[in-house]
């Protein structure tokens, strides 16, 4: 089991569970939310969470298109 854990203050924390339908990234283009599912992303093993940014499917056609 994989979990997020953040500390809200000195005596309160979560933690969440990571699940396939649980995950989100905001679109680097226009900042809404996306779904991601981690095992597609990274299932080629080069991706990190850091230095990837996943556009959302509006986004992407228009960078497909030479928009932005």
């Amino acid at each position: 089991m994989f979990y997020v854990r953040e500390k809200i203050n000195d005596t309160v924390g979560i933690t969440v569970e990571i699940h396939d339908d649980n995950v989100f990234c905001t679109c680097p283009g226009c900042g809404c939310e996306v779904r991601i599912d981690l095992a597609e992303l990274f299932n080629d093993g080069e991706g990190d969470l850091y230095g990837t940014a996943v556009y959302c499917p509006e986004c992407s056609r228009s960078r497909l298109e030479g928009n932005r």
